[in-house]
Formats: C-alpha cells, sequence, structure tokens
C-alpha cells in the first residue's frame, strides 16, 4: 500500500522553528510537530527534514530512536498499550501480551496488515491500584483478563 505525504507540511514545520534564516532547527519539536502531523514519522519526511535542517538523516534517526515518544510506524485504527510495570506484570500482563499477539498475529510492538491493531507495551501507565490495565484507544481498563481483552478485540472488528 503506497502512502502520498503532504511533504509541503515539513517545510512548514522547518521553517516554524527556524531561528532568522538559519537552516538549523531544534530536532525534538521539529520531530514531535512532524508526527502530530502524520501521526509517526514516515522516512520520507524525515529526509525532507534532514535536507531543509541541513542535518544528517543518522541524526535525525538518533533523535526519533532514542526518545520513546516518536513511533516510526503507523499506529493501527484501533492501538492497545499494555502496561508492563511492575503492578500490572505481576497481576499478569505478560499472559495479556501473549493473548494479544495469538488474537492479532502480530507480535508487540506490530501493526497487523490491514492496520486494523497495532499493539505495545509501556513501562508504566499510572493505574497500578486496578492492575493490569490495558490501554484501547486512549480508555483506561483495569482490571484485565485474557477474555475481556479478546472481547474488546472482537467489538473492534
Amino acid at each position: 500500500m503506497e502512502v502520498e505525504f503532504e511533504l509541503e507540511k515539513v517545510d512548514e514545520i522547518v521553517e516554524k522553528y527556524s531561528r532568522g534564516g538559519e537552516k538549523k532547527s531544534p530536532l525534538i519539536p521539529v520531530l514531535q510537530d512532524i508526527q502530530l502531523t502524520y501521526g509517526w514519522l514516515p522516512e520520507e519526511a524525515m529526509v525532507r527534514a534532514s535536507e531543509l535542517m541541513d542535518t544528517s538523516l543518522a541524526q535525525l534517526s538518533g533523535v526519533a530512536t532514542f526518545y520513546n515518544e516518536f513511533r516510526l510506524k503507523p499506529l493501527g485504527e484501533n492501538h492497545i498499550v499494555v502496561c508492563t510495570g511492575t503492578a500490572c506484570h505481576v497481576r499478569g500482563a505478560p499472559m495479556l501480551i501473549e493473548e494479544l499477539e495469538r488474537n492479532l498475529g502480530i507480535e508487540k510492538g506490530g501493526v497487523t496488515e490491514d492496520r486494523k491493531f497495532s499493539f505495545e507495551g509501556a513501562r508504566c501507565v499510572g493505574s497500578c491500584a486496578v492492575a493490569p490495565v490495558v490501554v484501547v484507544n486512549g480508555e483506561f481498563h483495569g482490571n484485565m483478563t485474557k477474555k475481556r481483552i479478546s472481547e474488546i478485540i472482537d467489538e473492534l472488528e
């Protein structure tokens, strides 16, 4: 599936952060705005930004891979986050991850072929009292079980 990107938006983002006509722009805010625009950091946008900022693609990629907030792959239509913090881990997060991998046919960090689902782990989502916690499309679900996660996936399909 070939996706076209409006790279003029990258031009606008870099221009917004350029200082008095200098080519160098602050990397993190530029990457944050690119991700806000596209939902992730497409390679085409990264290449364009590196050219406009007179910065190597390797340097931009280094920043993008260092910080957890940046995504190098698009999310699915439905995004699931499994908390893997201590409380959630002890109360069954690994079992939930296995269930999602089995049910969706992808590994943690992946996206289904039809881009309907993606899922990842998070170090902590701050809801330890109701562990294990799964966040589905931004909505928190506490005391999660394999059965409930399967039901949620069935509803979303």
